[in-house]
């Protein structure tokens, strides 16, 4: 008699009877260690089930493969691709001596159709193993999804903290050498003191608030500024040239100095200007790099709402302009950001960090689809009852065939290795399921239009806190 299928354990398998009463339906084959039984996205289908052995079941996963069980005797792999027609959505290899029954797609089906008992144990553990293998590969999606935004944030954090690193380190050398630089304005008068400290001060306002040059004009400048140091003899001309250019001393203010100060003077001085002025810029260095670096903490803060409760009161263009901040690195290569928002738009109750989750699937496979190159567009527009949220791009598009399974668990169009197939089911889990919302897409070549609603719903007691979180 076979087993109960209602004792079937936490990680269901084929018990001993419905191994033999299936061994009338399949082939028997050996494999040795190593061998393969088939690959990611091999499309021959058949059902095996392991009756002795080991049968390691693998997914490339990025350029990483993951290791997401070992079957034993009685369990079994294949079932999901001779159900839905697609390709094998993992790898299976032999690790030792292994001995696997091999059922056909046509005998697989009709022994289901069957309805006969076997069919209830056959469906009783594959709905185990399907839930088993898909907590596996959804756990494994969201880590994957946290690496590409952990080396994204660490690209992002390493330039703006190795630009503070080095600019600390030149800030270092330029007051040793502004020490000694100072001793020798002693010889100068209370009035020349004062022409430096003001030409000093114009100067650094100018770097503050001056206008980047394109590299001919800048070049020019550097040129003229250079002769003009050269003709009076003053050392290190070419070093001293593009600092007076940044400050907006050019040769006109230049001479006001030189009328100013004596002749044996003039060296020590311009030294000792641009000595000040190039600590002014490093010291703006510094800044704007640990403010990128606070600006780059907070947002992953806000993108995650850490220490605030799982359901907030939030403002949808936070999120997503947070998600667009840890995705700067790809971005900035070559995909141009258009927003379309509407800012009156009120705040919602939502599970704020698993919405963020919705943006940053939908972004990373608009970039995808982009290869990293054209146009973005965010809108949010107010629909009814309802806040709409728009990410379109302008990538290869889904062809119209395959656009009603792209929510599916495991349907992916991306190649072998590149992706779980479950991204998009996961957003739309989020979406529909925990915000009782809609999601919905509109694809052709060029234009890729994915539309998320949620509904704007007030809380009915305290259970929705405001978020305190402020958009970048």
């Amino acid at each position: 008699m076979l087993h109960d299928p209602n004792q079937m354990t936490l990680f269901p398998k084929l018990p001993d009877d419905a191994l033999e009463e299936m061994k009338h339906y399949g082939s028997q084959i050996q494999l040795n260690a190593g061998d393969v039984l088939f690959n990611e996205g091999d499309s021959n289908y058949s059902f095996h089930a392991v009756l002795d052995g080991e049968i390691e079941i693998t997914k490339q996963v990025g350029g990483e493969t993951r290791l997401l069980a070992i079957h034993r005797r009685g369990e079994f792999v294949g079932e999901l691709s001779m159900l839905t027609g697609s390709a094998y959505i993992v790898n299976a290899r032999a690790i030792a001596s292994t001995q696997v029954l091999r059922i056909d797609i046509d005998t697989f089906k009709q022994i289901l159709t069957d309805c006969s008992p076997l069919a209830d144990v056959i469906l009783t553990a594959m709905a185990g193993r399907s839930k088993d293998l898909e907590a596996q590969l959804r756990q494994q999606e969201k880590m994957a999804a946290l690496g590409k935004l952990s080396a994204g944030l660490a690209h992002e954090l390493n330039n703006p903290g190795a630009a503070a690193r080095r600019a600390a380190s030149l800030l270092r050398e330029n007051f040793q050498n502004l020490q000694s630089l100072t001793l020798g304005l002693s010889c100068l008068t209370k009035e020349q003191l004062n022409l430096l400290v003001e030409i000093q001060n114009q100067a650094t306002e100018y770097i503050a608030n001056a206008p980047k040059l394109d590299p001919l004009t800048q070049s020019d400048k550097e040129d003229e500024v250079t002769d003009w140091l050269e003709e009076r003899d003053v050392a290190n001309a070419w070093k001293l040239a593009p600092t007076f250019v940044s400050a907006g001393l050019d040769s006109a203010k230049l001479d006001i100095i030189s009328d100013r100060i004596p002749s044996d003077s003039l060296g020590n001085v311009l030294n000792w200007l641009e000595t000040a002025l190039s600590a002014t810029g490093l010291i703006n260095d510094i800044e704007q790099s640990t403010t990128r670096i606070s600006e780059l903490v907070k947002a992953i803060k806000g993108y995650t709402y850490m220490d605030q409760a799982p359901l907030q009161e939030i403002d949808v263009h936070e999120g997503i302009e947070n998600t667009l901040l840890i995705f700067s690195c790809r971005i900035k290569k070559g995909i141009i950001i258009h927003r379309n928002y509407d800012r009156t738009l009120p705040r919602i109750c939502a599970y704020a960090s698993e919405l963020n989750q919705v943006w940053t699937n939908l972004i990373d496979n608009a970039i995808d689809a982009m290869d990293g190159k054209g146009d973005l567009t965010i809108s949010t527009c107010k629909d009814n009852n309802c806040l709409v949220v728009e990410i379109a791009d302008t990538g290869i598009g889904i062809p119209e065939a395959i656009q009603s399974r792209i929510f599916e668990p495991f349907f992916t169009t991306k190649g072998v290795g590149k992706g779980t197939g479950l991204g998009l089911e996961i957003t739309y889990r989020i979406v529909v399921n925990r915000h009782k919302g809609d999601i919905h897409v509109e694809s052709k070549p060029g234009d890729t239009r994915f539309r998320v609603r949620l509904p704007i719903i007030k809380p009915v007691d305290n259970s929705c806190k405001e978020s305190k979180g402020q958009s970048q």
